[in-house]
């Protein structure tokens, strides 16, 4: 079941979304496949740590965020993959590496990849290891206002 609060805020929105239940997968990419979504629309949600406080960095599964670039394009001045351990707590419903891209919900600032918002349908981990949210891109923009980037 994906996380309640993800279903409560897209229901509560009335935003149109599938649920894909897939097999058990936990790399951005075998989730994709999984689910049979191509790579390019699967997004792939990363805690970083920039300048100490944890945001959302969401690319492709095909693609690694670029930490440099995402540093230099917020003018912080660092940025690191967060250690798992010191951002479970911000997810305490959803399973470790499976978090949506649904920053607000956590109080932290979303940063997305151009190459997700050219699609019309954005898919994301539900919160589980075992089904994916996909709905159009323009509401999800329209419900996180994150901030392009290109990482």
């Amino acid at each position: 079941m994906p996380t309640t609060k993800v279903k409560e805020f897209l229901n509560t929105n009335g935003v149109p979304h599938q649920i894909i239940p897939h097999p058990v997968a936990f790399t951005a990419t075998s989730v994709a496949g999984a689910a049979h979504i191509p790579g390019k629309e699967m997004a792939k949600t990363v805690v970083v740590d920039l300048d100490g406080q944890h945001v959302l960095a969401v690319v492709p599964a095909t693609r690694k965020v670029d930490l440099e670039r995402l540093r230099q394009a917020t003018g912080a001045l660092t940025a690191e993959l967060a250690d798992e351990r010191a951002f479970l707590a911000d997810f305490p419903e959803c399973e470790p590496g499976a978090m949506p891209p649904f920053g607000n919900l956590y109080g932290l600032r979303v940063f997305v990849e151009p190459h997700l918002a050219a699609d019309p349908e954005i898919a994301f981990n539900a919160g589980t290891h075992t089904e994916v949210i996909r709905m159009a891109y323009q509401d999800f923009e329209r419900l996180v206002h994150p901030r392009l980037v290109d990482m």
